[in-house]
């Protein structure tokens, strides 16, 4: 990987240098805009609006519009005359509770790597979070905009969580949220034993991205002339039942679906014993994983 900011953490006298990477990517499946004729590529042009001018990408700045309809043009040397003081930075303002904080306020997830002499209280900052069930509350600079963050320590490595400001965040504006709602308690119970029945371990690998492994298989077809794959057609929906009887009828479903499953990881589970008592391999333990956010 290749780090894309390089700083320090700083938090009462405490400094530690570190180097900011990446921690997701999307694999979504990459399109061109083609003519459809001969599947060449469209190709657009920067045209200034006033001179019609094609205008060059080194002579393109930014401006910002005033209500006034009065455009403010600003260059590179503006923006390094604002008084942000964490360009290299990684500001601590407080320690919070995991709890207090709404995921609602994320955005992008980063790594965060050590310098070599910074190691140790990088180790020390990392287990004491972990320690505490704290989130480090942060401000940092990223691409000239400064944004608030959280630092938490997940497994051997510290993260960091770039948030949206408070006016960021849309007020939810929705006609029946002014509505007198009555949920009955035989709904509530009902409901309640449906949660209880397909309750799980969070353990994302056993999850796909079956859209893109179609549509790739799809492009994969069409390159080669190949038919290609037909879409299942959706199951006709029944009689409308009432919100009752679609619980009562989920909880069968979804316990009947359970205990299928549940024999399945029975079978493999002792197969998987009987494997492991003829191997003399000895296994590391797991290590502790910190709490989530």
């Amino acid at each position: 990987m290749r780090s894309m900011w390089r700083g320090a953490i700083s938090f009462g006298l405490v400094t530690i240098g570190v180097r900011l990477y990446t921690a997701t990517e999307e694999h979504d499946v990459a399109f061109h805009q083609v003519h459809r004729e001969d599947g060449g590529r469209i190709k657009y042009k920067r045209v200034c609006s006033v001179c019609g001018e094609e205008v060059a990408y080194q002579d393109i700045a930014k401006g910002r519009e005033l209500e006034d309809g009065r455009m403010v043009i600003l260059d590179k040397e503006d923006f390094e005359h604002l008084p942000v003081k964490t360009d290299h930075a990684i500001e601590v303002m407080e320690f919070v509770a995991a709890e207090d904080v709404d995921p609602i306020f994320f955005q992008k997830s980063y790594y965060l790597e050590p310098d070599k002499s910074a190691v140790r209280p990088y180790v020390l900052l990392r287990t004491v979070l972990e320690n505490e069930e704290r989130l480090a509350l942060v401000k940092i600079t990223i691409r000239q905009r400064e944004t608030l963050a959280i630092l938490r320590a997940r497994e051997d490595i510290l993260v960091l969580h770039t948030m949206m400001w408070p006016d960021e965040i849309r007020k939810p504006d929705f006609g029946f949220l002014d509505e007198d709602v009555e949920v009955r308690q035989q709904e509530l119970k009902m409901a309640g034993s449906l949660v209880e029945s397909m309750a799980g371990d969070f353990e994302p690998d056993q999850y796909t991205d079956d859209y893109t492994v179609a549509l790739e298989k799809m492009v994969e077809a069409k390159a080669e002339g190949a038919e290609l794959p037909e879409v299942e057609e959706e199951a006709e929906e029944g009689d409308v039942i009432d919100l009752m009887t679609a619980l009562e009828r989920s909880v069968e479903a979804a316990k009947k679906g359970r205990s299928s499953s549940g024999s399945t990881k029975k079978s493999s589970s002792s197969g998987t014993k009987k494997t492991a008592s003829k191997s003399t391999t000895r296994k590391t333990p797991a290590k502790k994983s910190s709490k989530t956010a």
